[in-house]
């Protein structure tokens, strides 16, 4: 009798992660702000492309990662929606030092820049349009 209440309490913490895992998966999250800190920032030199004027989003991606794709997608749309937003994908293999950096641990990762490259938000996993504009337009309130 042991093994079934130790298999269902398996079953029924494995069920609570997974619900967790989704309701976190694309959701923004605001940086940690310091006062005394600026907090994480990346410039032209680390992304390969300059900056956008009003705001920078950076995907972190995997060459066989489905959701990437996807993201990659709902990125374009913003940026032909919201002006002076630039979009810049980043090759999580090929750049393990800037993943590293900035704490990368699955892609998709979006991190969202201020004009200056400050990280502002970011997101684990995939998320949706609305998810991006929000986090842009409290990107751009700060």
């Amino acid at each position: 009798m042991t093994g079934v209440q130790v298999l269902i309490g398996a079953v029924v913490v494995a069920g609570a992660a997974a619900l967790l895992m989704r309701w976190k998966n694309g959701r923004f999250s605001v940086a940690a702000a310091d006062p005394q800190d600026d907090g994480e920032r990346l410039d032209p030199d680390d992304l390969g492309v300059p900056l956008g004027e009003r705001a920078t989003l950076v995907q972190f991606s995997s060459a066989f990662c489905a959701p990437c794709r996807a993201t990659r997608q709902v990125l374009s749309q913003v940026t032909s929606l919201v002006p002076g937003v630039a979009a810049v994908e980043i090759d999580a293999e090929a750049q393990l030092d800037l993943v590293r950096r900035m704490n990368v641990l699955r892609t998709p990762t979006v991190l969202v820049l201020d004009a200056q490259g400050r990280v502002v938000e970011r997101a684990s996993g995939a998320p949706t349009r609305d998810q991006v504009l929000v986090a842009l337009d409290r990107a751009f309130s700060r």
